[in-house]
């Protein structure tokens, strides 16, 4: 504790004040150097995997309020990563983090193309509970590694475990070792690690403590080993194929922590690897080579479109200006010669209709006189009081053909009207 000079009175108080001071002081400092970090430089090599965790731990005394020393402060924080100037990260590196209050983990295998060339991503921390935040870089050199790439390469896929498991250095190194021991090699990398879910996997059930596996894939530089090539046996190439697990002697190393599903291991052979390009045979559609193209010079003369201009313009507007003028003519100078004839010739409508009126009436003046049929109601009929017949309605002077029967009915002389019985025994006229 730091103490004051002073006699026996102002002493402690003013010796209690004075170590507040100086913790505040050391407080300050302690803030002002966290906020502004170096920026932390790694080496990876090209084709080698690489792992970079994002430890919580170190971001813990970022935020306010901050811890002393021993407390233990258990925030939640997540972590986004970029390029830098970019907004997502390069295509060959990946970030994962499971929850808020677990490590964030950059892994993924650097390509050839990126050697010599420094890769800065910026490191974004966020605290959920105070939603303060803290950033730095992280600068990645990307080395050339010897014997790039490793010409013998096998992809494994572990079943009971995820990635951000596989990346862990303990478990990565059981794994290498375990496959040292079947294969022998002499160097031996792990290249790159893939979680199922970036391959099309499916999410599995939370259930038993499901796993959704992880490939992962070693270089050697030796050939592989007889235990590797057992898988490419006809019976366990049919085992699979029926979906049953193959028979393999050197499961039994692995069995004791990694399931590995054999059926899906690949076997690749760079130093038999043929050209993903094939050779282009010159035949029925394919042109021959001519060469490299030599674009044409700066003195080429310009071409004069005069000529093409009047055959496909000029001349079918000729000929449609003469279709014009021909259509014109017989449209309006022919039709006065018509007009003419119609002048002094009579309508063949007009006297067509004169003539069938004059057939009508020669009908009309025949059916007067012929003898026809008279209707009951115009023969002679008996008065109903005296007796007597009554004449007929018809007359040889009288033109009855265009007068309706109802009304040369109502011509009839007076009639005498029947007397109506309106009560019993009694008559009225």
């Amino acid at each position: 504790m730091l103490r004051a000079p002073g006699g026996a009175g102002g002493g402690p108080c003013v010796g209690r004040s004075s170590a507040s001071a100086a913790a505040l002081l050391l407080l300050t400092v302690y803030t002002i150097l966290s906020k502004v970090q170096s920026d932390r430089n790694v080496y990876p090599s090209a084709g080698v995997l690489f792992v970079h965790v994002l430890e919580r731990e170190y971001f813990k005394g970022e935020f306010p309020p901050f811890p002393k020393p021993g407390e233990i402060s258990n925030d939640p924080i997540t972590f986004n990563t970029n390029l830098m100037g970019y907004p997502d990260r390069p295509g060959w590196l990946r970030y994962i983090q499971r929850t808020p209050y677990s490590d964030g983990v950059l892994y993924g295998s650097p390509t050839a193309e990126n050697v010599g060339k420094p890769t800065i991503i910026e490191i974004t921390a966020y605290n959920r509970r105070t939603f303060e935040t803290a950033r730095h870089n992280l600068v990645i050199n990307i080395m050339s590694a010897e014997d790039f790439p490793l010409p013998y390469q096998a992809e494994f896929f572990i079943k009971n475990m995820n990635v951000e498991e596989m990346l862990a250095s303990e478990v990565l190194g059981d794994f290498l070792g375990a496959v040292k021991n079947v294969w022998q090699p002499e160097r031996l990398n792990a290249i790159n690690i893939t979680s199922a879910l970036d391959r099309g996997g499916r999410v599995p059930l939370p259930i038993n403590d499901m796993k959704e596996g992880v490939y992962v894939m070693v270089g050697a530089d030796v050939p592989f080993s007889s235990c590797l090539r057992e898988v490419e046996n006809p019976q366990n190439q049919l085992r699979c194929s029926q979906e049953m697990e193959p028979v393999i002697t050197c499961d039994k190393k692995f069995r004791a922590q990694f399931y590995i599903d054999w059926c899906k291991i690949s076997l690749v052979d760079k130093t038999k690897q043929v050209s993903t390009y094939p050779e282009v045979v010159c035949g029925e559609g394919i042109l021959p080579d001519g060469g490299e193209y030599r674009p044409p010079p700066d003195s080429l003369k310009s071409r004069d479109y005069y000529s093409d201009f009047l055959i496909t313009l000029a001349v079918p507007s000729a000929v449609a200006l003469v279709l014009f003028l021909v259509l014109a003519y017989i449209m309006c100078c022919r039709r006065e010669g018509v007009e003419k004839r119609n002048m002094y010739t009579p309508d063949i409508q007009l006297v067509h209709h004169s003539a069938i009126q004059k057939s009508t009436k020669e009908l009309r003046d025949m059916s007067k006189n012929r003898e026809i049929a008279w209707p009951l109601s115009t023969l002679p009929v008996f008065h109903p009081v005296t007796g007597e017949i009554v004449p007929p309605l018809h007359a040889d002077s009288y033109d009855n053909t265009s007068m309706p029967l109802m009304q040369a009915q109502s011509n009839l002389p007076p009639q005498t009207q029947i007397p109506q019985q309106q009560a019993a025994g009694k008559w009225y006229p």
